[in-house]
């Protein structure tokens, strides 16, 4: 099943790959290769449920939220706003790839009862 989700997620990747350079978190190279890293994964990943839909796709983008939202913590960001942007982005990304795991599940549930 394709959703619109899986593009706002591919939105949000572009962002992450660009957004230490536009927030000005370069500089610290952990932030950075993690938003970058997560971003080319999140790209992937989102791209593939676009053009193959697969349920494990919409697992990955549910795991990669949840590490970018705790990731500050675990890896030590000094930059302000590369903890602001990890969480909001992670936050976000966590709830439209369970989102997205929910149409699943009810679209599911509906072609059980119609047979």
């Amino acid at each position: 099943m394709k959703h619109w989700q899986d593009r706002t997620n591919a939105a949000i990747a572009g962002w992450l790959i660009i957004s230490p350079f536009v927030l000005g978190f370069q500089g610290e190279f952990t932030a950075l290769a993690n938003a970058v890293v997560v971003g080319v994964l999140l790209l992937a990943t989102a791209l593939g449920a676009i053009l193959v839909p697969r349920a494990w796709e919409e697992w990955t983008e549910t795991a990669l939220g949840l590490w970018l939202a705790v990731s500050p913590w675990i890896l030590g960001f000094s930059h302000p706003a590369a903890r602001v942007n990890a969480v909001v982005a992670g936050l976000v990304i966590l709830t439209l790839a369970l989102w997205s795991l929910q149409d699943d599940g009810q679209a599911a549930s509906n072609e059980k009862t119609a047979h």
